[in-house]
């Protein structure tokens, strides 16, 4: 018997759109300026490192995360001043919280609706778990285009409708009266309303403190703690009414929050005074980067809310691979959709990174 070939094993056993779809791509780094994935650039002091160390160095690693589950709900929660009446559940990161969300939500002809260009993970997700996906183009300034929103909000009826404050790739945050009449119209079709706050710690506003109100039943914020300064700690929190939480954590896997990424977690909110120091550098040197890149030629930087700046250049393609050979790396993402011709994402780094950036951007033009 001859064995059977692992293309046509794969061809019968995985699943054709997944056969047909690209892996979430993550550019290599190695011996670049990484500016290309929103990332906190500052480390920790020597000294807090030290001492996080030590106290990871003393976690009960041979036990199942419980009660460090629970001590970084309560801290978080006081943290964020969670409103009354509302309550909080974990995820390794906010894109397990969003594939969660499809999980719970997945009832027979359910769909998801979100802006585009927006997160790619709310798409992923909802196509992976096998509900279908709705995405409503922004207007040509990155708006939301309201009426378009609503229409299709009464014609497809979304269980899900993901709002990104600030958006991700365009940095901007929304119409607040536009956001709320968006609320509204999900709630009367029986929808959530998912308010995806990644970016918060460089934002003006915060949708979080109007949970609870009356009309807000619907609706769930969610949050990560990867812009704060911990991307490779992947702690993710959803916040709502406690009943609606309650409901979505059912499907949450048992122990999904490791004790180090708790323990990490605590730690960090014992020290927030320097994660807010970090986040002030970050957003001084973004409105630096905006008086720069508007003095370049040709280049038109769009207003941002958050630790990236999407910019317009004259040919982005040039102008991404002259940066990498500069030793910059950025986001190109010109063909992620097409009001993002021409577009790059830039994250904000440290003062001396952001120079490099400037220049070698300058000089790729």
């Amino acid at each position: 018997m001859h064995p059977i070939p692992l293309a046509e094993r794969m061809a019968h056993t995985i699943r054709q759109d997944v056969q047909s779809m690209h892996a979430y791509a993550i550019q290599p780094s190695a011996g670049l300026v990484k500016l290309d994935a929103m990332e906190n650039p500052f480390p920790l002091p020597p000294a807090l490192q030290q001492a996080l160390g030590e106290r990871l160095g003393r976690v009960a690693i041979n036990r199942y995360p419980v009660q460090s589950t629970a001590d970084v709900i309560a801290a978080l929660s006081r943290f964020v001043q969670l409103p009354e009446g509302c309550a909080m559940m974990l995820g390794n990161g906010s894109d397990e919280l969003i594939d969660l969300l499809s999980v719970a939500c997945d009832r027979p002809g359910a769909t998801v609706l979100a802006p585009l260009p927006g997160f790619v993970m709310y798409e992923m997700s909802a196509k992976l778990r096998g509900l279908a996906f709705v995405g409503v183009p922004l207007t040509a300034d990155f708006e939301l285009d309201e009426a378009r929103m609503l229409a299709a909000i009464e014609q497809h009826r979304p269980a899900l409708t993901y709002i990104a404050y600030p958006n991700n790739p365009t940095a901007n945050l929304w119409d607040d009266a536009v956001v709320d009449r968006i609320v509204q119209a999900v709630g009367r079709q029986h929808g959530l309303v998912v308010i995806d706050e990644a970016y918060q710690p460089f934002a003006s506003r915060s949708w979080l403190p109007r949970l609870g109100a009356p009309g807000t039943e619907h609706v769930l914020v969610m949050r990560t703690l990867s812009k704060f300064g911990l991307a490779g700690v992947r702690l993710g929190y959803l916040c709502g009414a406690a009943a609606l939480v309650a409901e979505v954590d059912k499907v949450r896997p048992p122990y999904n929050v490791s004790v180090l990424n708790a323990e990490a977690t605590l730690f960090a909110l014992e020290h927030a005074d320097e994660y807010a120091r970090q986040a002030a550098v970050i957003r001084a040197e973004r409105e630096r980067l905006q008086a720069a890149l508007r003095a370049l030629p040709g280049v038109t930087p769009f207003p941002s809310e958050a630790n990236m700046i999407l910019v317009r250049v004259p040919d982005s393609a040039r102008a991404f691979a002259g940066m990498k050979q500069r030793g910059v790396l950025v986001k190109h993402i010109a063909g992620l959709h097409p009001l993002l011709a021409r577009c790059l994402r830039l994250t904000v780094g440290t003062p001396e990174q952001n120079d490099l950036m400037i220049e070698a951007l300058s000089h790729s033009l």
